[in-house]
């Protein structure tokens, strides 16, 4: 987006620059012609590295001129297409904020002093410093008076609404097998390293982090000023270590039908009934509830000979801890420092805080993030620019159909459920059609910590107050300035916030090709999620329900275990590989998501022939197009953690992975044999 908007105001300031000097006009039409091809291309050239063959890294032929020429900066993990994109997002609400920050008299209680007011707390170092703890202090003071374990279950419940993590994540959602309803969950939580294999992992990289990590605890109590900071660190390293240990890996979460596990109130005492589960219900507001459903029912039943067996001051210190982290990010500078160090700087490799507006930035969207919405459409997302996206959505759905019907393995029976699943699909774009209400939410210019506290226990209140009512079909789960999409199983909805529609996912001012190969794939992606390996076992209702016939589901099963082999196979670095396992849920919907998003675009031309534009088939620029969107540099530190935890590949074999198996990429680039990207024709993997 950056590199996109850079070169169009270079050059229109050069041509401006040329009006006022001596230069002829044949020099002024050529540049002038020279703009309009590279705008109506799409395609940034200057990206190219012609040193790479096309048939052996497409990415890198595509990117490698802008990976020589760009360096990660220091308060950066990544840099790329999504991140130059978030860059203007946030410098777009900066505006929007600043302009109401700079605004005297607002009127209290209005959306507009809740954004000042909110970014004024946060970038008010010096009340912060002056505070040190003493926001969380409360807190604290309710962790010491837990008397028995009937109240450490009550303060898991009530505290969590604010942010305090324990081992279980209570959330709100659509009852996967009953989407007319709103249910109750639990999910495994409660560990201060991204993932379990970080406590067992006997590699150099994992020990040395398990040693900072218990360092940073220390250094927090200390900074903090609590007592007993070492004994503390190794008490709550030691705890978080045996609840790993029942932690399901991120592969088995992924399981949509091992993960549904719905419990009478009544029988969890089946899982464990050393925890006081009235308590914690009713801590959570939600006493009422008759049913819950348990993701993890394994890791229930070991927390609970935890919470048994583990003393009560140690479950206090753990608290403690994880009260003091979760708020350390809104306290004093050398508390927010020590944070970043531990967190950011040692296992994420980011070697800087970004700026202070930038984290207020991310602080406002978080909390006030439909507010800022609304303005930000207004100025950034236009009437035509929704009305060519919803365009190229049906577009896709289209051409999803025709590829459904052309599917040789699968039967008529099952094609037919494909069929309405994806009529049934509802497309949201750029914007909400109602905006959130923060109308019940105080916000004061002094008391950062107080306001986030009002937020989360607002957010709380208002998802317990679905539980019984109707789906809220109008609720969007990203904010507008958000660059991301997403797909919900449980309510069969596409979702496109505005902050994405833009160069280069999408062009309104070039060729169509790009833009098939941009957004469409995007597009296609996130239809893709409808019909991967967890998606398919919902059907056109939101409903975890089998529509497939026996053999359809295994000849599935065996294209989709092709594809884990395929990108098992990708080197990240030369110890680690990427997870196909993980990774499978994205890369079916990246190659359904690229496959339609071609068969869309050719179907778009009616027959007609591409122009050649840069030298350029519509072929080659759409898969350019496609290439382009997942250029990204990204730090090591951070991208082993990814390839850990992240369910999507790195953008490069995002890239490489799916076009290996396109057919239409072999003839666009002239792949052959040999060729590193060569895939055997029988052993290219077909899904959708």
């Amino acid at each position: 987006m950056k590199a996109i908007l850079t070169s169009a105001i270079c050059s229109s300031l050069l041509l401006i620059s040329g009006c006022n000097s001596q230069v002829n006009n044949n020099d002024v039409n050529s540049a002038i012609s020279t703009q309009k091809t590279a705008l109506a291309s799409g395609i940034e050239k200057a990206n190219i590295d012609n040193s790479v063959r096309a048939q052996d890294n497409f990415y890198r032929y595509v990117n490698g001129g802008w990976m020589k020429n760009n360096e990660v900066p220091g308060d950066k993990t990544a840099i790329g297409s999504f991140y130059d994109l978030r860059d203007k997002a946030d410098d777009d609400v900066k505006a929007i904020i600043e302009e109401l920050a700079a605004t005297e008299n607002l009127k209290m209680g209005s959306d507009e002093q809740k954004v000042a007011d909110l970014f004024r707390s946060y970038m008010n170092s010096e009340n912060r410093d002056a505070l040190g703890s003493k926001p969380i202090q409360p807190i604290f003071d309710a962790i010491n008076n837990i008397k028995n374990s009937s109240e450490l279950s009550e303060f898991f419940g009530k505290y969590q609404a604010v942010g305090v993590g324990s081992p279980l994540a209570f959330y709100i959602s659509i009852d996967a097998k009953d989407s007319s309803r709103y249910a109750t969950h639990i999910w495994q939580s409660g560990l201060g390293l991204p993932d379990k294999d970080y406590y067992f992992n006997e590699a150099e990289r994992f020990t040395a982090l398990r040693d900072g990590y218990v360092a940073h605890i220390e250094k927090m109590f200390d900074l903090a000023g609590l007592k007993g900071g070492k004994e503390a660190a190794k008490t709550i390293m030691a705890l978080e270590t045996k609840l790993a240990n029942y932690h399901w890996t991120r592969v088995q979460t992924r399981d949509s039908e091992k993960r549904y596990n719905k419990f009478a109130v009544s029988d969890l005492s089946t899982l464990t009934d050393a925890f006081d589960w009235s308590a914690y219900l009713s801590a959570q507001g939600v006493a009422s509830q008759k049913d819950i459903i348990i993701n993890q029912p394994d890791f229930i039943k070991g927390f609970g000979k935890l919470f048994a067996e583990t003393p009560l001051k140690d479950w206090q210190t753990y608290l403690t801890f994880h009260t003091l982290s979760h708020f350390s990010p809104y306290l004093s500078t050398d508390i927010d420092n020590e944070n970043f160090d531990f967190y950011s700087k040692q296992l994420s490799g980011r070697k800087e805080q970004r700026a202070q507006w930038k984290r207020g930035v991310s602080v406002v969207n978080r909390n006030l993030g439909e507010v800022i919405g609304k303005v930000y459409v207004g100025r950034h997302f236009t009437p035509q620019a929704k009305a060519r996206m919803s365009e190229l959505v049906e577009n896709l759905r289209s051409a999803y159909g025709s590829s459904i019907d052309g599917l040789e393995w699968m039967s008529d029976d099952t094609k037919k459920s494909a069929h309405v699943k994806l009529a049934a699909f509802t497309p949201k774009i750029g914007y909400p059609d109602k905006w959130e209400d923060y109308s019940a939410l105080t916000i004061k210019s002094d008391d950062l910590v107080g306001n986030l506290l009002r937020s989360s226990r607002l957010g709380h209140d208002k998802e317990v107050a679905k539980l019984g009512g109707p789906i809220h079909d109008w609720e969007w789960h990203m904010s507008p300035q958000t660059v991301n999409a997403y797909y919900s199983p449980t309510s069969n909805e596409i979702v496109f916030p505005a902050a994405i529609l833009q160069p280069p996912f999408f062009n309104m001012q070039a060729d169509d090709a790009v833009n098939y190969g941009g957004i469409g794939a995007v597009i296609g992606h996130e239809m893709g999620h409808g019909f991967d390996d967890q998606g398919s076992k919902y059907d056109a209702d939101g409903n975890l329900r089998n529509w497939w016939t026996e053999k359809d589901l295994e000849e599935f099963a065996n294209r989709t275990k092709a594809l884990v082999d395929q990108y098992a196979n990708y080197q990240v670095f030369e110890d680690l590989n990427v997870n196909g396992e993980l990774t499978l849920g994205e890369n079916i919907g990246d190659l359904s998501g690229v496959t339609i998003a071609y068969k869309a675009y050719k179907a778009s031309l009616n027959g007609k022939e591409a122009p050649v534009i840069d030298g350029l088939t519509g072929d080659q620029r759409f898969f350019m197009g496609y290439a382009q969107i997942w250029r990204s540099k990204i730090v090591e530190k951070s991208m082993r953690n990814r390839v850990a935890t992240d369910p999507h590949s790195p953008g490069e074999f995002r890239a490489l992975g799916s076009l290996s198996n396109m057919n239409e990429f072999y003839d666009a680039f002239d792949v052959k044999e040999g060729d590193a990207m060569y895939i055997a024709p029988e052993k290219r993997v077909k899904i959708w």
